[in-house]
């Protein structure tokens, strides 16, 4: 995956759009649901406690709406409106994959393994891409810090290495 450009003010605008639209919708779709299934297959209320058992039919009718509300954000992955939200949320996945293996990466690259130099030059770079972009201003500083460092080694190492250089199943190979 390369790394790119993303406007900060248009990625935050386009995901609390889609958050909120997601929330709303699933809550709406969560009521409607659950009336459906409720009218269609639903218990009378019983008059001395007021309890229908229809638990089980509002329950489902949330598990429809998160379906249906997840499928519709699926489907739209790939339109430009939803390109920079899309791109971030990849992103954060590939940090999740990196960072169950950063122990070994970090190992890999104390032995001078390029493939490691490769796969930590991608993850602080994209780290430091998303902290930035969520005003993560904490452990931005940190990051860059881990970056400098691994680019003095590799620098100190003769090694032309770059984020771009960055495939997936390299994590394959730690």
């Amino acid at each position: 995956m390369q790394l790119m450009h993303v406007d900060k003010q248009t990625y935050r605008k386009n995901t609390n759009i889609v958050i909120a639209a997601f929330v709303a919708s699933l809550a709406i779709l969560a009521l409607v649901f659950g009336a459906l299934l409720i009218q269609l297959f639903g218990a009378p209320a019983l008059p001395d406690d007021g309890s229908t058992g229809n638990f089980h039919l509002n329950v489902l009718g949330v598990i429809l709406s998160l379906v249906v509300c997840s499928g519709v954000l699926h489907s739209q992955k790939n339109k430009p409106y939803m390109r920079e939200v899309y791109y971030v949320w990849r992103l954060k996945q590939l940090h999740n994959q990196i960072y169950r293996k950063l122990a070994k990466v970090k190992v890999a690259a104390e032995n001078n393994d390029q493939n490691a130099f490769i796969i930590l030059s991608f993850y602080f770079a994209s780290l430091k891409q998303v902290y930035t972009l969520d005003n993560n201003t904490l452990t931005i500083a940190t990051v860059d810090n881990d970056l400098q460092q691994l680019n003095e080694k590799i620098t100190s190492l003769g090694l032309t290495i770059s984020a771009e250089q960055f495939e997936p199943e390299l994590l394959e190979k730690i």
